[in-house]
């Protein structure tokens, strides 16, 4: 089976029907839970995009948006390693979000985010997005008081009318050659106790740590259910959201690489042909080249 196939078995094409707790954070969609066989299978998917990328950026008409969400130690940074592994850095931006700035937070919801949109020709990843202001600022909703809303406004139905806008704006996307691919990296919570715990345990990965991690983790079933709402309020046709299994590190990258390559892939795009008199001057140097090598 290809990755693009086990790809879309996480594909939530029926959202009103979707429920978080019917996706195995250990699942391998039938795969041996072998490291070096997901690894292979990565590294092609990862040389397949590098290829496809090269012609998309040289045909410059479409642009992707690969969205990663998940809690801490689901595996994002990985994704981003081992999936872009194979695409030229001057063709691709990745943009991490954390806590807003003043500026950011003097703007819109959508407003920092959509300044780092990638441009025609290229692919954007956002490690963590504007869905987080239906995440963790619904779990915090004390958050709210910072972005200084108008009472009008910050009432009961703002997560409702924050999903009509992030469908709205992701349509436009879409309408405009934007690809949008939407991951969330669904980590069970015994799992990321492990990978936190790898955190203390390595020096090298001391840095990762943060206590607030332990914060937030006692919340995890209110981060659920407000997952749950998410991608049943917002995967649609145009920007469907997949629930890609995550206890499995490489499994994860399998399944998010294969539904990238696939996606640009169905662009089929192409480098761009030579006009006729291009072609002629062309030739007319290389005479020039050959006439004079030195």
């Amino acid at each position: 089976m290809k990755s693009a196939d086990i790809a879309k078995s996480f594909r939530i094409d029926n959202p009103e029907k979707f429920k978080l707790k019917d996706f195995d954070p250990a699942d391998t969609g039938g795969l041996a839970k072998d490291k070096d066989s997901f690894k292979d299978i990565v590294a092609a998917d990862a040389k397949r995009l590098g290829d496809l990328q090269g012609r998309m950026h040289a045909e410059g008409r479409w642009s992707v948006l690969i969205i990663l969400q998940g809690m801490d130690a689901s595996g994002k940074d990985g994704v981003v390693e081992h999936v872009l592994a194979g695409v030229n850095p001057l063709g691709v931006d990745v943009h991490s979000f954390k806590q807003p700035s003043s500026e950011e937070l003097a703007h819109d919801f959508l407003w920092r985010t959509t300044l780092r949109l990638p441009e025609r020709g290229r692919i954007g990843l956002f490690n963590r997005s504007y869905y987080e202001e239906v995440i963790v600022v619904r779990v915090h909703p004390e958050y709210l008081g910072g972005q200084k809303l108008p009472a009008a406004v910050n009432t009961d139905a703002i997560w409702k009318e924050r999903f009509e806008d992030i469908v709205a704006f992701e349509k436009h996307l879409v309408r405009s050659g934007t690809i949008v691919l939407k991951f969330f990296l669904n980590i069970s919570k015994e799992q990321q106790s492990k990978e936190l715990l790898q955190r203390l345990d390595d020096p090298e990965k001391h840095w990762k740590f943060n206590a607030g991690d332990l914060k937030e983790r006692a919340l995890w079933d209110k981060y659920m259910g407000a997952y749950e709402d998410m991608i049943r309020s917002t995967s649609t046709k145009d920007a469907p959201w997949y629930v890609v299994p995550s206890n499995s590190r490489w499994f994860s990258r399998l399944v998010v690489a294969g539904a990238v390559a696939d996606a640009v892939e169905k662009l089929n795009p192409q480098f761009p042909p030579l006009d006729p008199k291009d072609k002629a001057a062309l030739e007319e140097m290389k005479k020039a080249l050959k006439a004079s090598p030195l």
